[in-house]
């Protein structure tokens, strides 16, 4: 896809598919996928950031695409997840890397910045907020206090249930219905039935998303199997007691948060109120945004959703200069904006902006030295 480069990296233990673009000595940004997704999903930022001089970097992560998939659960820790990002920067030989996560990839950069704050300057995350550990409750009980057993959640616990209802689905139905889901229905079970029930309301596909696309996440998850992903929220409770250690850490790395308001995670019981009323900047107490993209759903990453969206052209460039004074206040250190697909080129002083951002940085830097 235009002039994106794919390779394998040996990494922790595993063979990591990586999608690349940008020049080798430009800011380099990591994104990070969700459920049950793929580095394709951020093709639209690749494409638009590459272009302003970035160094993109989208792996496949464990059990997803053309990465190694383990077969053991306890194969899919958050220390594993974040061990193989680690040996992949090291691979790299970068030091220190943007961050951008979506749904599980947000959990993931949530722990990363946490666990090495002194791999990443700034952190972009998507849908699924900061929430601290709550050291009286497992992660898996709380979802079934508040949604009880059906919850997707709860439902995916039991091992080989769910991973097989999936592969008996057709996988392109299944990828429709789980991308264009909002939080109209309620919680969500995720089983065959309850998404079958839904398929004529996916039967015309939005803007964003294209036949084309659904071929490409259909062709490899039938090739990696649906366990891998899976696999990751059978590890909850596990995390939950590895991360014991971080109770009440906090998040000390320069971060902008964007949910979309129909997202399913943006209608957690009391979600709102941490996000809006102080409780996720008391954990994140660099945050400098929380961004509620209206009319978007779960899957705010792709792209067009973004741009279709009613943020206006002040919104996006205040974003950036936040991201600027971000820098001023703490250093080096700077943040990021996600594009959408088309819209730098479509506004100038957009373009503008992020031409002074990099001004700003390599002043700065040379004033230190």
């Amino acid at each position: 896809m235009e002039g994106i480069s794919h390779k394998t990296i040996e990494v922790n233990g595993i063979s990591m598919h990586v999608a690349e673009k940008g020049p080798a000595d430009g800011p380099a940004i990591l994104f990070i996928h969700g459920f049950p997704e793929l580095w394709y999903s951020w093709r639209h930022q690749i494409l638009s950031l590459s272009e302003r001089g970035y160094r993109c970097i989208a792996p496949d992560m464990r059990g997803y695409g053309d990465t190694t998939a383990p077969s053991s659960i306890s194969s899919y820790t958050i220390f594993h997840l974040v061990g193989d990002l680690i040996a992949l920067l090291d691979n790299l030989s970068l030091p220190q890397v943007f961050v951008v996560g979506h749904d599980w990839g947000a959990i993931i950069a949530w722990n990363l910045c946490m666990f090495r704050p002194d791999r990443v300057k700034a952190l972009v995350n998507l849908s699924v907020a900061f929430i601290p550990r709550n050291p009286a409750v497992k992660t898996v009980d709380h979802f079934r206090s508040l949604y009880g057993d059906n919850y997707y959640v709860c439902r995916f616990q039991e091992y080989g249930v769910a991973d097989k209802e999936y592969e008996s689905m057709d996988s392109k139905l299944f990828f429709k219905l789980i991308m264009t889901m909002s939080a109209a229905g309620g919680p969500i079970s995720l089983s065959k039935a309850s998404m079958e029930s839904c398929k004529e309301a996916c039967e015309v596909l939005p803007s964003w998303l294209s036949e084309e696309d659904i071929e490409y996440y259909a062709s490899k998850i039938e090739k990696s199997g649906f366990t891998g992903g899976i696999n990751y929220y059978r590890c909850m409770d596990l995390n939950w007691e590895l991360t014991a250690p971080w109770t009440s850490a906090k998040v000390d790395v320069p971060t902008k948060y964007i949910v979309g308001d129909l997202d399913l995670t943006y209608h957690y019981p009391g979600i709102q109120d941490f996000i809006h009323k102080g409780g996720l900047k008391g954990h994140v107490p660099l945050l400098k945004e929380a961004v509620v993209v209206k009319g978007a759903g779960h899957f705010v990453i792709l792209g067009e959703e973004v741009a279709a969206s009613k943020l206006t052209i002040f919104d996006l460039a205040q974003q950036i200069c936040d991201a600027v004074q971000a820098r001023a206040d703490i250093g080096k250190n700077h943040g990021v904006i996600l594009i959408p697909e088309g819209l730098v080129e479509s506004i100038p002083e957009l373009y503008a902006l992020i031409q002074l951002d990099q001004a700003t940085s390599t002043k700065g830097e040379k004033e230190e030295k």
